[in-house]
């Protein structure tokens, strides 16, 4: 340091999601605030940790108490105006009895299964990138890491056969990297 001035430091917005999958589908809800479709999840509170913020999002949005299993996500996205986010994605098992779930009435209004290769019409391209890369990770059995929605590392290829509905997804090839 020299003339006693700080050093700024990064000082990134930490966002997780819970990813559950039925089939060829995602779990979406449909937020009230934004007007806007999303995995469940949002922002961790100061000091809390990826994974109890994601525990306690289920559990604020959808009534579940549901701890990730695993990540399958990393992503670092620039935010214009608001600086830099890390969003993680967890893997967060069967969904179960949807009879149970209890959608919190001034925050979410709606949950919805949704194709992941219709994710393109319910949400921005980065979101959908991030949600289509966590679904492969989850198919493929192992975590992506992203920037700005795009894979930022060599992905190992794997020996799993590809369903035939995964060439379907209109922007493959975009939402890939």
């Amino acid at each position: 340091m020299t003339n006693g001035a700080e050093v700024p430091f990064v000082r990134a917005r930490l966002i997780v999601g819970a990813l559950f999958v039925r089939d060829e589908e995602v779990l979406l809800v449909h937020t009230i605030y934004r007007g806007e479709w999303a995995i469940p999840g949002g922002y961790a509170d100061p000091g809390e940790s990826p994974t109890a913020a994601c525990r306690r999002r289920i559990r604020e949005q959808l009534g579940l108490d549901r701890p990730p299993q695993r990540l399958l996500v990393h992503d670092w996205a620039s935010a214009a105006g608001t600086g830099d986010e890390t969003h993680y994605v967890f893997d967060c098992g069967a969904l179960g009895d949807e009879s149970t779930i209890e959608l919190p009435p001034t925050d979410i209004d709606r949950y919805q299964w949704v194709r992941v290769d219709t994710l393109d019409d319910f949400m921005i391209p980065g979101p959908a990138c991030r949600i289509w890369h966590a679904f492969r990770a989850r198919l493929e059995n192992q975590p992506f890491y992203l920037e700005d929605g795009k894979t930022a590392l060599v992905h190992p290829t794997t020996d799993l056969a590809t369903p035939a509905w995964f060439d379907r997804q209109r922007d493959r090839d975009q939402h890939l990297g």
